[in-house]
């Protein structure tokens, strides 16, 4: 082969060799390579990837002793106060299981004014320790029973449709929250301290027949005849009377001047006409002829269920009855007994 036809055939196959499909440098300068074109695809068409695993939940933390729960609520500042003042705090956080009715801050701020300031420590640490119970109760499990209490004393447990009610001497609270728990028992909150009931107020003491009858106000012209003729003092001294006392508007129906013309003598017997020796009320009056105070009679009369009072063809209604004084009854009547 002669030189000049060798050298065109080598560089023929050089030339075929270098620009073919498949040999590196194409694919390196045209991005035809197999992996190119995967790269290429990803690169505009990317592949979905997968959604993270959820992080692990979180266990809730393990409540803090009855003590703890009681601070971190922060609507028992007084009960926790004197359960500090008393130095109950260690006592009730090494409890293994309590049951703790609370009274919340709202339930201490209805006691009267100045009830806690007049306690004495035992008297505190007896009413604290009324409202923990040596057992965890849930309200589910609450009985209807009686129940001993931390502090000795017994309280009364009842359970119904509308909740948990703790019942001692009369006193009565609700749990307006149950089943607070903490790590040693559990808190139910209640709505009023767990007190006796409050002693029914004593009906004030009434006075005699005089102080009544002045008190009442009605009776001023009656009041006066009886001061001017000096029997105050014989009235209020009697043991028991009855009086048909006429009221002002009753002594107004009488003639100008009637109480003016008349003697003390007079007087007396028209006021002593009007007292019956004995208490007798409007139930127990029957029909019939009394003695008076100034020695007459006057009839009684129990005619449509009510009493009038009759004398000489006069006649007197009882329009109030029963008015009660310490030494006797007092019965309102709309007309002066003459």
């Amino acid at each position: 082969m002669k030189p000049a036809v060798f050298l065109f055939a080598v560089a023929s196959c050089l030339a075929g060799s270098l620009a073919a499909p498949g040999h590196s440098y194409y694919y390196s300068h045209h991005g035809h390579h197999p992996h190119m074109r995967m790269a290429t695809y990803q690169t505009h068409h990317p592949v979905a990837k997968a959604a993270p695993a959820p992080a692990p939940a979180r266990a809730a933390p393990a409540p803090g002793d009855v003590v703890d729960v009681a601070v971190g609520a922060g609507s028992f500042t007084t009960l926790v106060k004197i359960v500090s003042d008393l130095g109950l705090v260690q006592t009730l956080k090494d409890a293994e299981a309590l049951t703790v009715f609370a009274p919340s801050d709202e339930a201490f701020a209805k006691l009267p004014e100045g009830t806690l300031e007049s306690l004495t420590p035992e008297q505190a640490k007896e009413i604290v320790l009324r409202h923990v119970v040596a057992a965890k109760v849930v309200a589910a499990d609450v009985p209807t029973a009686d129940v001993g209490t931390l502090g000795g004393e017994d309280i009364s447990l009842a359970k119904n449709d509308e909740g948990v009610t703790i019942t001692y001497n009369g006193g009565v609270s609700k749990v307006v929250t149950a089943d607070v728990l903490a790590s040693n028992g559990v808190i139910h909150v209640i709505d009023n301290v767990i007190l006796p009931a409050p002693a029914a107020k004593a009906a004030p003491e009434l006075g005699d027949v005089v102080d009544v009858a002045v008190a009442d106000g009605r009776f001023t012209t009656l009041a006066k005849v009886v001061t001017d003729l000096g029997l105050v003092q014989t009235l209020k001294d009697a043991e028991a009377l009855t009086i048909f006392a006429p009221t002002d508007d009753a002594f107004a129906l009488l003639p100008e001047g009637t109480l003016a013309s008349l003697t003390p003598e007079q007087a007396t017997a028209i006021i002593s006409r009007h007292v019956v020796v004995g208490k007798v009320p409007a139930a127990a009056v029957t029909a019939g002829n009394v003695p008076t105070f100034g020695g007459e009679e006057i009839e009684l009369q129990t005619a449509n269920g009510g009493v009038q009072v009759a004398y000489n063809g006069g006649t007197s209604n009882v329009i109030i009855a029963d008015v009660a004084a310490s030494n006797g009854v007092i019965h309102v009547i709309d007309k002066v007994i003459l």
